[in-house]
């Protein structure tokens, strides 16, 4: 594992000894594997930016650089089953920290960037905005600079590799805002509305890439996500919370009557359509990445109960089922009430569509939770206790 260490700007000397240690391991290296490209993902121990890193060690010669500040959310039991892997890398620092991603783009040298570090949670940017501005905008100003100093170097010295290098920026649909009156679907074209601190840092990192892209020529690729579900999402989003909640005994807290629509994306979907974009989207677009499955918040509380009725039927004491633990609270200040994607342009341009429907996925990722107790105990074990977060207005 190579990481970071000491104040902003200095990596520590011994580390550095290892970064380039391992970058001379992979210069003696058989010739065959000098040939395989090298990804480096932001993020990578999140929930979307792990299954990127899981799908891309197991489906490609690829080697993966894992560039992540291990906030909170954060978590490499989510990467146990690669972290062996000799083609995995791991390097423990903060996208804001110049000199840390200076060093890994010059000892890795990428073939790619996969940007996923951010800040996520809506509920955490009403608490803490600070935060959200200085990863998701400040963060993504120090990487695109270190990614174009970079790219300048390849450039300059005719490497191959400048032709086909790629910064892919993973964004959201919440840069979109509230669909509502007339309107049907977020598309491409969708002019930026974001009600919530979040949303509007993100927003401000996708103006930054595209801005890089026009003014520098940085190849950029920008894809807007709708809501994502699946294995190892951390608890405080609103399936893996109901989860956990339901087999606590918990209260099970849905926000206003629920009527919030969301788009469903399963996250192994998520990532075959972020891969065919950094494959073949074409520089300088967008992408919006949408599960095709609009679903009001109480209707997935609901699922979630119905599918733990069956599947683990011994409930906490004083349960007599699990729907019975739902209670509407005071809703989120400035909650949007809909998002819904029109996938088209994916699917025309590169062939992606969804492959999960809600019922099976929902039913794989209920399932995942009950198999897998060790992995969210120890999530529960850090400083979230599954409370309710947002409410400093």
């Amino acid at each position: 594992m190579t990481k970071v260490c000491g104040a902003r700007g200095e990596l520590c000397l011994a580390e550095r000894i290892l970064l380039l240690l391992r970058a001379y391991h992979y210069a003696s290296a058989p010739q065959d594997e000098l040939m395989t490209h090298t990804l480096l993902v932001t993020g990578g121990a999140g929930f979307i930016g792990s299954a990127v890193v899981r799908e891309v060690l197991s489906a490609s010669a690829w080697r993966v650089v894992n560039v992540d500040k291990l906030t909170y959310s954060g978590n490499p039991g989510s990467l146990a089953d690669v972290a062996g892997n000799p083609r995995y890398n791991f390097i423990q620092a903060d996208i804001a920290d110049a000199a840390a991603m200076r060093a890994a783009f010059e000892i890795f040298e990428p073939d790619a960037v996969m940007h996923l570090a951010a800040e996520s949670h809506v509920d955490r940017s009403i608490d803490n905005p600070a935060a959200f501005l200085e990863t998701n905008v400040r963060g993504t100003f120090v990487l695109l600079e270190e990614a174009r100093r970079y790219w300048k170097t390849l450039t300059a010295s005719d490497s191959p590799k400048a032709r086909d290098f790629r910064f892919h920026h993973i964004s959201t649909d919440e840069v979109f805002g509230d669909l509502s009156g007339g309107e049907s679907f977020f598309t491409e074209k969708t002019p930026y509305a974001p009600s919530s601190p979040y949303s509007a840092s993100k927003a401000a990192s996708d103006h930054l890439v595209r801005a890089w892209q026009r003014t520098y020529g940085l190849p950029t690729l920008v894809t807007n996500c709708s809501n994502n579900y699946g294995p190892r999402q951390f608890p405080e989003k609103l399936i893996p919370l109901t989860i956990l909640n339901a087999l606590a005994g918990r209260e099970l807290p849905v926000y206003g009557d629920g009527g919030q629509i969301r788009d469903w994306l399963h996250v192994e979907d998520h990532v075959r359509a972020l891969l065919l974009v950094l494959a073949r989207g074409r520089v300088g677009e967008t992408y919006a990445v949408g599960g095709h499955c609009e679903k009001k918040n109480i209707d997935v509380v609901r699922a979630i109960c119905e599918l733990l009725e069956e599947m683990a039927p011994q409930k906490p004491t004083g349960v007599s089922r699990y729907a019975d633990l739902i209670r509407f609270v005071r809703d989120r200040p400035g909650h949007d009430s809909r998002y819904a994607i029109d996938a088209s342009k994916i699917a025309a341009e590169l062939g992606w569509r969804p492959r999960e429907s809600f019922a099976t996925g929902l039913r794989k990722t209920v399932r995942w939770y009950l198999d897998n107790e060790t992995w969210w105990r120890a999530v529960l074990d850090g400083s979230y206790r599954c409370e309710r977060l947002g409410t400093r207005v």
